[in-house]
């Protein structure tokens, strides 16, 4: 073999060796915080500690069902706020990608795709909780709405642009009205990709914590008033971490490592369903 072409051999193998050892430093802290937070949470996950209400303090045991209601509920509550906006949002950027309102709107949803989430928890709390007097679940879900909203635009008109203009242009060729183009053409065949944005925003705020810090606040007691101050899973475990009591700091284990393998399952059903997504173009 040529001297020439052996060098560029080992070259390659070098850069691919790189490649590798960094890949490896990235995947590496993932890995040993999932190992630390499965040690440490695993030990206190039982049948109890899913269906009770946090123990006074001195007392062992106890569980967190009141936090997992509360999320699910704030959660819920925040994506039916923002998917129908998002997608809308969305359908008009992709539609009317040249005008000047849609310049400056695809402009600020990118700036509020910067905006840091403390930011959006005080905003929402002059907004709503202030001049409500109190503490309540759906100012935290306005809050998240707010997250989920640049996430679900951007996966819309994207998806969106990349159909086949055949596909519009065959749909009003057969004198489909246009709005009917819109929610019987275009939205069902990008459905993988909207759907893929949505479970990535719902990934996206499931562990938020500063937002609800200004907003839902917490409460030890098991609430499904939307209008009350109310648990959730980030807020449990921001308490609970910082408390003195070595029995709160076993249950912030236990509640971070079910978060944790929440926001795991959203993200590898996001990439499932891109994948397919981009199979089927």
């Amino acid at each position: 073999m040529h001297p020439h072409i052996k060098f560029r051999v080992a070259k390659s193998k070098a850069a691919e060796i790189i490649l590798i050892v960094l890949a490896f430093f990235v995947t590496a802290p993932l890995l040993f915080i999932i190992y630390y937070i499965f040690q440490k949470g695993i030990k206190v996950i039982n049948w109890n500690f899913l269906t009770q209400l946090p123990h006074p303090v001195g007392e062992v045991g106890g569980g967190i069902v009141n936090a997992l209601v509360g999320s699910g509920l704030i959660v819920l509550y925040a994506s039916i706020m923002a998917i129908p906006i998002g997608i809308l949002c969305g359908i008009y950027l992709s539609e009317h990608k040249s005008s000047k309102l849609a310049y400056f709107s695809r402009l600020c949803v990118d700036v509020l795709q910067g905006v840091p989430s403390i930011v959006i928890g005080i905003v929402v709390y002059f907004w709503i909780v202030k001049p409500l007097h109190t503490f309540s679940a759906i100012s935290g879900s306005v809050a998240l709405a707010i997250m989920m909203l640049p996430i679900i635009i951007k996966s819309t008109e994207e998806t969106l642009k990349l159909l086949p203009a055949s596909l519009k242009e065959a749909a009003i060729a057969l004198a489909i009205p246009y709005h009917r183009v819109i929610t019987k053409v275009l939205l069902p065949c990008g459905i993988s990709g909207i759907l893929s944005g949505i479970i990535l925003s719902v990934a996206r705020i499931a562990g938020e914590t500063a937002p609800l810090l200004f907003t839902a606040f917490g409460n030890p007691y098991l609430n499904t008033n939307m209008l009350k101050p109310m648990q959730s899973l980030p807020l449990l475990i921001f308490n609970y971490a910082t408390s003195p009591y070595d029995e709160w700091h076993d249950l912030a284990w236990g509640a971070a490592l079910i978060l944790l393998f929440t926001v795991l399952l959203l993200n590898i059903i996001t990439k499932l369903t891109t994948r397919k997504w981009n199979v089927q173009l």
